[in-house]
C-alpha cells in the first residue's frame, strides 16, 4: 500500500452467516463488500497461524497469506484471485482503528482453488478439510445468491425489509405510553460513576451529560436494529430533553424485558471490572463489536 493509497472507512458492519459459520463483513465507503482477515480464516476452518504440518510455503509469492500459501496449490493461484489475496485491504473501522481484510468476492474464489485441486488429486491429505469447507460454502453462497437475485429483479428487497422492521418494532414498541417504573437500576448508575472515578451520587443529584451517551451506547444501542430509532422519533428532544424515558415506549413483555436482561449483563460486565477501559474491552468482546473485536495489522496486538 502506498502512502497515496486513500483508508476507507466502513459505513457499516455485520455478520454474514453462511452454512454454520458466522463471518464478521463490512461495507466501505466506495460501497466494497469486506470480508475481515480472521473471517476468512474462520470459513476454511483455519487458525489464525492458518498452515497445517507439513505443508509447504510458495517461495516466490512470500505475500501469499498463510491460508493458502502451499506449494501444491501454486497452478491455482492466478488471476482474479491471486489479485485479490495480494492486495488486502486495510480500512477504518468506527473507532478510527485500521482493519484488515479481503473483498468478499475472494471467498467463493478460494473454494474454487480448493475444490479444482481436489478434483484434480493434488490436495495433501491435511488439506482434504478445506475442500470439504468448500462444499459447504459453495451450497450456502448458491442458496443466499439465488434468494437475493430473485429479490433485486422483483424489487421485493425494499419492501422485504420494510416489512421486518414494521414486525419487529410492532413487537418492541408499545401502541400506548407505559406508565413510569424504574427500569434502570441504581447499580448500573453506581458502577458506571465507580469505573468513571466520579463521585456518587452528585452533590446537585444531577447526572454527568454524557451519561446518556453512554446509555445509548451500552443499552439502547444493543436493542434491535430500528428499535432506538423508533424510540427516537416517538420521544423526541426538545430544547435538550425528552418528555418521557425511553423505556415508556417499549412493549412490557418483549421490549422491556429484553432491557432489563441486557442490563443485568451491563451491570455484570461493569461489577467484573476494575476500570472503564476494562469494561468496555469485555462488553465489546461479549456483544460483538465489530470495531473492537478485530485485531490491528499483524504488526500490533489487539488492544
Amino acid at each position: 500500500m502506498t502512502n497515496e493509497t486513500k483508508i476507507l472507512t466502513a459505513t457499516h458492519f455485520g455478520k454474514l452467516n453462511i452454512g454454520e459459520k458466522e463471518l464478521t463483513c463490512a461495507v466501505l465507503e466506495d460501497g466494497s463488500r469486506i470480508i475481515s482477515r480472521n473471517a476468512v480464516f474462520k470459513a476454511f476452518g483455519r487458525t489464525k497461524r492458518g498452515r497445517k504440518k507439513g505443508e509447504i510455503r510458495v517461495a516466490d509469492m512470500p505475500k501469499l497469506p498463510s491460508f493458502i500459501d502451499a506449494n501444491n496449490l501454486t497452478k491455482y493461484i492466478n488471476g482474479e484471485v491471486r489479485d485479490l489475496l495480494l492486495n488486502p485491504v486495510v480500512y477504518k473501522a468506527q473507532n478510527g482503528r485500521l482493519v484488515e481484510g479481503y473483498k468478499a468476492e475472494l471467498i467463493p474464489l478460494m473454494c474454487d482453488v480448493y475444490l479444482t485441486a481436489r478434483m484434480d488429486k493434488v490436495l495433501t491429505k491435511q488439506q482434504e478439510n478445506l475442500a470439504i469447507a468448500s462444499e459447504i460454502l459453495v451450497r450456502s453462497l448458491s442458496k443466499l445468491g439465488i434468494v437475493a437475485l430473485v429479490d433485486e429483479a422483483t424489487g421485493y428487497q425494499a419492501d422485504r425489509d420494510r416489512n421486518e422492521l414494521q414486525k419487529l418494532l410492532s413487537k418492541y414498541i408499545s401502541k400506548e405510553l407505559l406508565p413510569w417504573v424504574k427500569r434502570f437500576p441504581d447499580e448500573f448508575y453506581k458502577e458506571m460513576f465507580r469505573l468513571k472515578g466520579w463521585d456518587y451520587p452528585t452533590a446537585s443529584g444531577q447526572r454527568p451529560g454524557i451519561v446518556g451517551h453512554y446509555t445509548n451506547k451500552y443499552v439502547y444501542d444493543h436493542l434491535p436494529p430500528g428499535v432506538k430509532e423508533e424510540l427516537q422519533k416517538n420521544n423526541p428532544s426538545i430544547a435538550g430533553r425528552r418528555k418521557y424515558k425511553h423505556h415508556q415506549f417499549l412493549t412490557e413483555d418483549i421490549g422491556n424485558t429484553h432491557l432489563e436482561k441486557h442490563l443485568l449483563k451491563v451491570i455484570t460486565l461493569m461489577q467484573a471490572s476494575e476500570s472503564w477501559s476494562e469494561f468496555m474491552k469485555k462488553f465489546n468482546r461479549v456483544f460483538g463489536v465489530v470495531d473492537q473485536l478485530e485485531f490491528d495489522l499483524d504488526t500490533k496486538e489487539a488492544k
